[in-house]
C-alpha cells in the first residue's frame, strides 16, 4: 500500500492568472520589504483565499507608476478550485485598483515569463495646453503640438533586432542589451496619442526612454533621423530623458495559441 497513514499526497496543479492593476499607488510589481507592491498585494490576497502561502511568477515586472492590463502570473497549488473561484475569491481580498481578470489551469511546463513569445506595451499621452486632472496618474502629458508622421518615421529606425543600450536603464539586469522590436505604432485619439510597442522582450525603462526620444522628435526638437543616431551610439547619454511612468501600460505577454490564454481583458476596453 503506497499511501501513508495520513493518506496519499494531493498532486499539485499549475494555475495561470491574468491581473489588471493601476500602478500609481504601488512601488512597482516585484515584492519588497515595504509590502507596497502589486505582487505583495496579489500574493496576500491569494494566500487569504487559499488559506496558505502562494508565491507567484509574472510575465514581466513593471516599475513604480506603471499599469498592467493583462499581467500573467503562474503558481502551483494542491487545492482544487473552479477557475472562477480563484478569480472571485482572490478579488475579495484585493485593493480596488488590483483585480484578477481570468484563471486557467495550465500544463506543468508552462512558465509565465519563459513561455512568453512576446510582450506588448501601450503608452497613452495627453496633448493639451492644460495638465491632466481626471486622467492624472493614467497618462503622460505634453503641452506642445506633436507631429505624428515624424514620430512614426523616427520609430521605424528601431524595428528589428538591435543593441538598445541607448535606451537601457543603468539598473537594468538583463544579460544582453540586444532585443527585437516587432512593431511601434503611433496614432492620435482625440486629445490623446497612443503608442503601441510589441517585441520579444524589453530592457528596464526601454519603452519610457524611447518615448522620451519620440516626444523630442514629435515636438520638433529633433529630426526623425536622430533616432538612428541615438540607437547607433549605444550610450544612454545620447538619448532623451526617461519619460513619465504614468502613461505606460503593460498589455500583457503573447503565448503560443495552443495554450488558449486570453490576450484581451475588459480593462483594455477602458484604454483609448
Amino acid at each position: 500500500m503506497s499511501s501513508s497513514k495520513h493518506g496519499a499526497q494531493a498532486s499539485t496543479r499549475r494555475i495561470a492568472l491574468g491581473v489588471a492593476y493601476r500602478g500609481d499607488s504601488y512601488h512597482g510589481w516585484q515584492s519588497q520589504l515595504s509590502g507596497r507592491t502589486v505582487q505583495d498585494h496579489l500574493e496576500a490576497g491569494l494566500g487569504k483565499f487559499a488559506a496558505q502561502p502562494v508565491r507567484t511568477i509574472c510575465a514581466g515586472r513593471t516599475d513604480t507608476g506603471v499599469h498592467g492590463l493583462n499581467q500573467v502570473v503562474h503558481f502551483d497549488t494542491a487545492l482544487e478550485r473552479d477557475p472562477f473561484s480563484w478569480v472571485r475569491g482572490t478579488n475579495r481580498y484585493l485593493p480596488p485598483d488590483i483585480a484578477v481578470q481570468w484563471c486557467r489551469e495550465v500544463p506543468e511546463s508552462f512558465h509565465a515569463r519563459n513561455s512568453a513569445r512576446g510582450r506588448r506595451y501601450r503608452y497613452l499621452l495627453l496633448q493639451s495646453a492644460v495638465r491632466p486632472a481626471l486622467e492624472r496618474g493614467g497618462c503622460g502629458w505634453v503641452f506642445r503640438p506633436l507631429d505624428g508622421q515624424a514620430m512614426q518615421a523616427a520609430a521605424s529606425h528601431l524595428i528589428g533586432e538591435h543593441d538598445f543600450s541607448s535606451f537601457r536603464s543603468s539598473e537594468c539586469q538583463a544579460l544582453s542589451p540586444v532585443k527585437q522590436l516587432h512593431r511601434i505604432s503611433v496614432a492620435p485619439h482625440g486629445s490623446y496619442w497612443r503608442f503601441d510597442f510589441e517585441g520579444v522582450a524589453f530592457l528596464h525603462h526601454m519603452v519610457r526612454n524611447i518615448m522620451g526620444c519620440l516626444v523630442a522628435v514629435g515636438t520638433g526638437a529633433r529630426e526623425p533621423s536622430w533616432m538612428a543616431e541615438v540607437l547607433g551610439a549605444r550610450s544612454r547619454d545620447a538619448a532623451a530623458p526617461t519619460f513619465a511612468p504614468e502613461g505606460l501600460y503593460f498589455l500583457g505577454p503573447v503565448y503560443d495559441a495552443e495554450l488558449s490564454l486570453p490576450e484581451h481583458t475588459a480593462a483594455m476596453d477602458w484604454l483609448p
